[in-house]
């Protein structure tokens, strides 16, 4: 039979009172009493019952996490940083892919709600998120981030500098000479996607071009026939610009063997190994994922003030495959 801090008490020679004042930190016990405690908790083998403890507080130190697909590296990247503060917090994660999948989304927050998460963090895959307004006015937190909530439901979010990176990889592109920049983007429903052609649109300026953008989801056929139509145009593209790792890796295996100058927002692995090496505009997942976190936990401790906005910036890598000449 598990021990209990009265069986604890009654080997120290104490109050229960005493032993939950050693168990939880609290000052006021005598440091011979207290050393007293510990040695019958050692010798008992006790341990605190969090769940009982968490319990009585309102709480199942639980929280639920919605991402893209957990088997993107992005989205694990995110996702292990979010368990890295959960378990800090000594809670426990619950995890779901939407797939990109609006209704997917809302059944897996409802799904944790029911199982009286304390608190949510959301990767949204639609833009109508009126379904956790009881929740939220119910006075369970929740996080949006990568991608803000959709019109009236006002929460902590925490997002990529997208438009800002689509930028910095136009303009340096165009400072290896190009003026020829295609843009092949992921479905232009999706957040991400639409900023990084927004920041591509605007650092390209009069020279835009619409036959030079491509925007639906990776698949390698498509991709390759996208890359055909664009150079067979009369003034092809000489620079590609991908708007996510899984388009970058599509588009090599598209081009192999063509040289062509290519940025890619988002690093992904063995980009630096390649010849040449994959020039990117890196994005922080580790950062998103912990920021969120923090933020959510600062909510389950009180906060109660306005909802915070918060952008983190992204970084070019320059490795080789955006410097080739025009």
């Amino acid at each position: 039979m598990r021990p209990t801090m009265k069986d604890v008490a009654s080997a120290a020679g104490v109050a229960l009172k005493t032993v939950s004042r050693v168990v939880n930190g609290e000052p006021g016990v005598n440091p011979t009493t207290a050393e007293r405690v510990r040695e019958a908790i050692e010798q008992l083998g006790y341990s605190r019952n969090e769940s009982a403890r968490v319990l009585r507080k309102g709480r199942t130190a639980t929280i639920g996490l919605v991402i893209e697909d957990v088997a993107d590296p992005f989205y694990a990247g995110l996702s292990r940083a979010v368990e890295d503060v959960a378990i800090e917090h000594g809670c426990l994660l619950l995890s779901g892919s939407s797939g990109e999948e609006p209704s997917r989304e809302r059944e897996l927050v409802r799904t944790f709600c029911a199982r009286r998460v304390d608190g949510l963090i959301v990767v949204p895959a639609g833009d109508d998120h009126s379904y956790l307004r009881p929740e939220l006015e119910a006075g369970t937190p929740a996080v949006f981030v990568d991608r803000p909530p959709g019109p009236g439901i006002e929460v902590d979010t925490v997002l990529s500098d997208n438009a800002g990176g689509a930028g910095q990889a136009v303009a340096h592109l165009r400072n290896s000479g190009h003026r020829r920049i295609a843009f092949l983007g992921d479905h232009p429903a999706i957040f991400t996607a639409a900023e990084r052609l927004r920041g591509y649109r605007a650092a390209l300026g009069e020279l835009f071009d619409e036959r030079l953008v491509a925007m639906r989801a990776p698949d390698l056929d498509t991709v390759r026939a996208d890359l055909e139509g664009m150079f067979a145009l009369e003034d092809p593209p000489t620079a590609l610009f991908t708007g996510n790792g899984r388009l970058t890796v599509t588009v090599l295996r598209a081009i192999r063997g063509r040289p062509t100058a290519l940025v890619g927002f988002d690093d992904f692995e063995l980009a630096d190994l390649l010849d040449p090496g994959i020039t990117v505009v890196a994005q922080d997942p580790a950062g998103l994922g912990r920021v969120a976190a923090e933020l959510l936990f600062r909510r389950l401790s009180g906060d109660s003030g306005p909802a915070e906005h918060v952008q983190l910036p992204v970084e070019l890598i320059a490795r080789g495959s955006g410097e080739l000449p025009a």
